[in-house]
């Protein structure tokens, strides 16, 4: 079988130079700051889109891809990669309609065609880098061959045993997102709370705990990565941040000293995703190291 070929949206938040180096597909979604209109990560840095972001009274509003665009996306690979299984990771359905974009837009294709695509759509139940690790693996291993079947069970095995926490550093993007009520909002502030949040089985948001200060919120987050993986201690890690690299680099010290890291990524928040949560977001995804070819 041919090499599959991997699609991704932006949301993703997969580093270009990995992006690069596998080929990997990736489908701008659209942000827009009143009528202006961005493609993620071709028309505004992620820079420029924080500083706009801190500089603006209302929130920036996202766009999904349309099932038409993804017919043609699809239509244009199989095209150039005849023979080749596409898989195409999207973010969690919890969050955006996207993925149901993409599944409507393979069944256009295949009215068509008049005939069934191998297109594999993937609901990531995440965002950001907590499904960018999924796109990663799957564009490495079919870059060293792997089988479409190994490829789509490595996958779900990192989908089920990833983790992740995030913290915030103001509560005003949640708020203006209708997250949290404009009083929490107002508390928060005020008593210098950080909300550390994760995302469930379901592909949505929700409270872990909080912390008074950011210093406080890292030393919890650490605590909750241990207890989820109690002994084991050989992990890949990846840190996004919303360009606030000293933190990121706080957290990454921290876990360096209560876990043996192999893959160490680094990564900024997007656009879309940087829209809900602001500036001074901070992301850590954990995963554990596994033969995949050992004997389950």
């Amino acid at each position: 079988m041919a090499k599959p070929v991997i699609v991704t949206d932006s949301t993703a938040d997969v580093p270009k130079q990995i992006v690069d180096a596998y080929g990997i597909h990736v489908i701008p979604m659209v942000l827009r700051f009143g009528e202006e209109s961005y493609r993620e990560g071709i028309d505004m840095t992620v820079a420029g889109f924080y500083e706009r972001l801190g500089h603006t009274k209302e929130l920036p509003t996202t766009s999904q891809t349309s099932p038409s665009q993804y017919l043609e996306v699809y239509r244009e690979l199989l095209g150039k990669y005849p023979g080749s299984p596409i898989i195409s990771f999207h973010i969690s359905s919890g969050m955006s309609g996207t993925y149901q974009s993409a599944l409507l837009g393979k069944e256009m294709l295949e009215e068509e065609l008049n005939h069934e695509i191998d297109v594999h759509v993937i609901d990531s139940k995440c965002a950001s880098y907590g499904f960018g690790l999924q796109v990663t693996a799957a564009a490495r291993m079919a870059s060293e061959g792997a089988p479409l079947e190994e490829i789509l069970a490595e996958i779900e095995r990192l989908r089920k045993e990833r983790r992740l926490y995030f913290m915030v550093d103001t509560l005003e993007y949640l708020q203006k997102g209708g997250r949290i009520g404009r009083a929490t909002a107002l508390v928060g502030t005020l008593l210098n709370i950080k909300p550390i949040l994760s995302v469930g089985e379901d592909g949505v948001i929700y409270s872990v705990d909080k912390a008074r200060g950011r210093k406080k919120a890292i030393l919890r987050i650490m605590e909750l990565f241990e207890k989820d993986f109690g002994d084991a201690r050989d992990v890949s890690v990846a840190i996004a941040d919303s360009v606030n690299p000293e933190v990121a680099e706080e957290v990454l010290a921290e876990l360096s000293g209560r876990f043996t890291l192999h893959e160490v990524v680094r990564t900024n928040i997007g656009a879309v995703v940087g829209s809900h949560v602001g500036t001074g977001t901070v992301a850590a995804f954990l995963w554990p190291v596994r033969d995949r070819n050992a004997n389950q």
